[in-house]
């Protein structure tokens, strides 16, 4: 038997033991458990009285007769001694699975010990007529204090929607309603028109690697904004007070911190034909164009509602985000050890979420082998930790202001995740119940109570 046990084995299947199989159970754990925080690790040591293990032996051995498939043996009368000899290391296995979990519960109840990670079982002992004795480790919730929590203050910002904000977003609207018209009249092309160009670059003293051509610069029929907050002063001083049909050559020096790496902190000479002088036209603010965005009665109630959802998002947005800074700093406020098994937890949990999101982006299985996931690992490490702390603040503070989640509560969040996953609702409900997972949901929510209650308060 290997010097580490897990606690909770996986059961023996009925087929255990077949003709021709020796031991197809994986009935040892070879790998230790993973690393636990000292400062909240505690130790049970047990023993179980060698009446008891001789029973658990005798009961096991006697299910390993029956199931036994030898050759040259009838089924049912293997002699126990084969038995015993063949499958001892499953039988010993099978024997701590029946006798160890509950005496270790008996264990910790008696001290009144509560583990949050899977517990690692060393120093087992076990022989047929003696005592079983083993020790167990694990770690248990920090005992910390919150006092002083309601003090811990940040600015909540301003939530009012300012006619600065509504108006600049409505201009977005219009431009996304709006159409390119080419300018007939014979004139040079100035601030606020837009330039359709076609245009070819080269880098100039650019170091590519050996045995790589450089990549071309162009576009054909490109549209460049005179003087927009997009476009490089480089190419406002180039095209402004030009012509179409007109042939320019300058050089532009583009930022390190440029949007697009391949061109940031390079020189690019280039080669620009101005094809067309153009103007965006905006569609007037009227009830035709309010009916053409969706199902308004005019322009009045178009912007009565897109004054309001902007007034909805900007509180949700503003509320998520000082939710964030409180958590933040009630998590800065209060130092306590954190459990290694949630943080591990908690980094598994990032990471999925990391991979999903580039699976979902086109990343192919292969490609995600290749990653350093322990680089990875210690990356998320940090924030894990945070979340960690701020989901246990949270939850003593939750038991302080007596924050519960009603049966309403939980329905109308299940709700809105079968609306979200598209799975039906009963078989949504019934799905998170066979997992265990409605008590993890009710316990999220009753966190995100706590939050709001505590951004409720900062006036």
């Amino acid at each position: 038997m290997s010097s580490t046990e897990t606690l909770e084995a996986t059961p023996q299947p009925e087929n255990q033991a077949q003709e021709g199989h020796e031991d197809t159970h994986d009935h040892e754990h070879h790998q230790h458990g993973p690393a636990l925080n000292p400062a909240l690790t505690r130790e049970v040591a047990v023993e179980v009285p060698a009446d008891e293990v001789a029973r658990a032996f005798k009961t096991v051995v006697k299910r390993y007769q029956k199931q036994a498939r030898i050759p040259g043996f009838r089924a049912g009368k293997v002699p126990e001694t084969l038995i015993r000899s063949r499958f001892a290391d499953g039988i010993r296995q099978d024997v701590v699975e029946a006798v160890l979990p509950g005496h270790f519960r008996t264990a910790i109840e008696q001290q009144n010990l509560h583990p949050i990670s899977q517990p690692q079982v060393t120093d087992l002992k076990l022989e047929d007529g003696q005592p079983l004795a083993f020790k167990a480790a694990f770690e248990v919730l920090p005992e910390f204090s919150i006092e002083g929590y309601p003090q811990v203050k940040v600015e909540k910002p301003e939530l009012a929607l300012t006619d600065e904000e509504f108006n600049t977003e409505l201009e977005q609207v219009r431009d996304s309603r709006s159409t390119m018209e080419p300018v007939t009249e014979d004139r040079a092309l100035a601030d606020g028109d837009w330039a359709q160009i076609t245009f070819k670059g080269e880098f100039k003293d650019k170091a590519e690697p050996e045995g790589t051509a450089p990549q071309p610069i162009s576009g054909d029929d490109v549209m460049v904004e005179i003087g927009g907050k997009n476009t490089l002063a480089s190419f406002n001083d180039a095209l402004r007070g030009t012509k179409p049909e007109q042939e320019l050559k300058f050089e532009v020096s583009y930022p390190p911190d440029f949007g697009e790496k391949r061109l940031a902190g390079e020189t690019v000479a280039y080669d620009v034909v101005v094809k067309a002088i153009k103007k965006r036209v905006q569609p007037e603010l009227n009830d035709e164009f309010a009916k053409e965005l969706g199902d308004y009665e005019g322009i009045e109630d178009f912007k009565t509602r897109l004054r309001q959802h902007m007034i909805d998002d900007k509180e949700r947005r503003i509320k998520a985000e000082t939710q964030n800074k409180l958590t933040d700093t009630l998590v800065a406020h209060f130092d306590f050890p954190v459990p290694e098994s949630m943080v591990q937890n908690q980094i598994d949990a990032r990471l999925d979420r990391g991979l999903r999101a580039l699976a979902a982006q086109g990343m192919q299985p292969d490609d995600m082998r290749k990653l350093d996931f322990a680089g990875l690992r210690v990356a998320q490490r940090d924030s894990a930790v945070a979340e960690v702390k701020a989901t246990l603040i949270l939850d003593k503070i939750a038991d302080a202001e007596k924050v519960e989640i009603s049966e309403d509560e939980l329905e109308h969040e299940l709700q809105v995740i079968s609306a979200q996953s598209r799975e039906p609702l009963d078989a949504l409900r019934s799905r998170l119940t066979n997992e265990g997972a409605l008590a993890r949901i009710r316990e999220q929510l009753r966190r995100e109570k706590t939050a709001s209650l505590l951004y409720d308060r900062l006036g």
